[in-house]
Order: structure tokens, then sequence, then C-alpha cells
């Protein structure tokens, strides 16, 4: 079964991949890898050593520490909000929201803001 910490990162990673419009094959070549040692690494399935998380993190223009922010000290605790970013559909939406230019991207908003008191 895989460690909590190693999940977590592991999701971190398909998180940045999907903001910066990565595939796992592109990550894998520019780290020096093969494609499917990424989808290990996104299920938590395999660790990522320090110097691959390092490349990786160079890869995507990232800090280190990126991956492992919003990890919880208590891997019993229930699922919340932070999971929205997990799914690739929240992510392609929060991505096309800021492909919109601001001052369209602000009404957008405020329209959603409207929607969601009547509903």
């Amino acid at each position: 079964m895989p460690h909590p910490v190693d999940v977590h990162v592991g999701k971190r990673i398909r998180h940045r991949r999907w903001l910066v419009g990565m595939t796992q094959q592109q990550l894998a070549e520019s780290v020096g890898i093969k494609f499917q040692q990424i989808q290990k690494y996104e299920t938590g399935a395999n660790r990522v050593s320090a110097s691959r998380l390092w490349d990786i993190a160079s890869s995507m223009d990232v800090d280190v520490s990126f991956f492992f922010e919003g990890i919880e000290t208590d891997a019993t605790k229930a699922a919340g909000p932070s999971d929205l970013l997990g799914d690739k559909e929240a992510l392609d939406l929060v991505r096309s929201y800021y492909a919109i230019p601001e001052n369209q991207r602000r009404r957008l908003f405020d329209l959603a803001r409207v929607l969601s008191d009547v509903a």
C-alpha cells in the first residue's frame, strides 16, 4: 500500500503537469525516463527520489516545496475542498478561466457568483 506522502506528491506532480499543459510523455522525456514511470509516480505506486523530484520540479518550473504543499499531517482526515485540484475537469476549467482577458474574466466571475446565489 502506498504511503500517503507518496500519494500526495504524486497528485501534486499530476496537478502541476495539468496546469502547465504537459503530457506524461513530455514530462518523462524532459527528465529522461519513460512515461510509465511518471504514471507510477502520479499514483503513488512508486516513490520519487529526491534527485528525480528536483528534475521534475525544474522541468515544470516550480520549487520542490510545491509538491509538499497542503499535505495533511493526519492521514485519516476527511477529504475536503483541496481535493478539487485533483480533478482534471476542475483544473481545465481554472486554466480556461485564466486564459480569458481580465476584464471579461471579472464579468464571468460576477456572473458565476450571482448564479451560485440563486441556486
